[in-house]
């Protein structure tokens, strides 16, 4: 049984997808803090390719008075009116790919929808381009579950409870799982570092860790061959 344990994250790249292709049950990590200041805080932001780049497009997050949220207890900030400034972006950058208008009204709806809580937006989002992704391996919540502890007790608690035989961490796992405790537990730890595939995109030169709708826009049905370099 391959598990594997990530945080959601807003329209995630490439490598996201592929973990959770190769794993059988995969948990989503929502029950912990939101990472602020991190270089690497995906969790409510992502890139996209425009004519001038890479572009962040970020939901905001109330922090007033909170300091920093649990993820499936984090607000949305909706003063700003990001749903329509996101969606324009992305008929701005993308209106001339071949796949974009198959998914256009889909994600119209999306951010025509009233969003208050971060998790409900990461959630229906996510699912939709699993789904179109053709992507089955099931998915379990960290917050449904019993397990407890604080971060490598509680990734290998979390992968009892799940009934891993493997572990697919990320590589950023090499910096604090306790190896020696997956051993005794007789669960294996494998780590993910994906090869970033080529691929179809427009403005000229390629530039790689995109969102998924980077490639999904460009490359339509062949976007889990492509992401999964060919084992779908």
């Amino acid at each position: 049984m391959i598990v594997s344990i990530s945080q959601p994250a807003y329209l995630p790249w490439l490598g996201y997808f592929d973990r959770i292709f190769k794993s059988d049950v995969h948990v989503i990590l929502d029950d912990v803090m939101l990472e602020r200041s991190s270089k690497t805080r995906f969790t409510n932001r992502n890139k996209i390719k425009t004519h001038q780049g890479s572009l962040w497009l970020t939901v905001p997050v109330a922090t007033s008075g909170i300091g920093q949220p649990i993820i499936n207890e984090a607000m949305i900030e909706n003063e700003s009116k990001w749903p329509n400034k996101h969606f324009q972006t992305l008929i701005g950058s993308y209106n001339k790919s071949v796949y974009f208008n198959e998914h256009k009204t889909w994600f119209e709806d999306f951010y025509k929808k009233e969003w208050k809580l971060l998790y409900p937006l990461l959630e229906y989002s996510t699912d939709y381009l699993l789904n179109i992704l053709g992507i089955a391996s099931s998915l379990i919540k960290s917050s449904e579950m019993k397990a407890k502890g604080q971060k490598s007790d509680y990734i290998l608690n979390l992968c009892k409870e799940a009934g891993a035989t493997v572990y697919l961490s990320g590589p950023f796992g090499r910096d604090y799982l306790d190896l020696d405790m997956f051993e005794n537990a007789d669960i294996e730890v494998r780590f993910h570092d994906y090869q970033h595939p080529m691929y179809t995109q427009l403005f000229e030169k390629f530039v790689p860790y995109m969102s998924i709708v980077d490639l999904l826009f460009n490359e339509g049905p062949k976007s889990l061959d492509i992401l999964t370099g060919g084992e779908a």
